[in-house]
């Protein structure tokens, strides 16, 4: 397992819990965003900086992507492609898209993105508090058991 990030927007205290992981458990990290990362040294860690425009970080994590990686994403469509593709899904508030719950996600996102469109406030996601953080690190952590018992 290989554990990617789409770091545009990846929240820091998400890194963080991250980068502390791939150190623990020794396993691959890479994040991929259109601007430069700051990441630890760490023969384990490191970033992908693709050129700006509209899904090129997706598009790069999906080009890279194995069966049985991670995909840290709030992007939903990515979180589609990488289930498409086998991989897995985590939200940085701990939620696992699965291919029962992407389905009725994409179509949520699609409505309020035609809310939006017409005018309606709809307001973004509250920001990332103590309990996301938490139950964020409970998420990967059982993610990283679970893969490495099944090697």
């Amino acid at each position: 397992m290989r554990i990617w990030v789409d770091a545009d927007a990846c929240p820091k205290a998400i890194k963080e819990i991250l980068f502390r992981a791939a150190e623990r458990v020794g396993v691959r990290l890479t994040l991929v965003a259109n601007q430069p990362m700051s990441v630890p040294p760490s023969r384990l860690i490191d970033s992908i900086r693709v050129g700006a425009g509209f899904d090129v970080a997706d598009n790069e994590i999906v080009r890279r992507l194995e069966p049985g990686d991670l995909v840290v994403t709030a992007d939903i469509p990515l979180a589609a492609e990488v289930i498409a593709k086998d991989g897995l899904a985590l939200n940085p508030r701990g939620q696992m898209y699965t291919k029962e719950n992407i389905r009725e996600r994409l179509n949520m996102r699609d409505f309020m993105e035609t809310l939006r469109s017409t005018g309606v406030q709809t307001g973004g996601p509250a920001a990332l508090d103590a309990r996301d953080r938490q139950a964020f690190a409970n998420a990967l952590d059982t993610l990283l058991s679970r893969a490495a018992r099944a090697e």
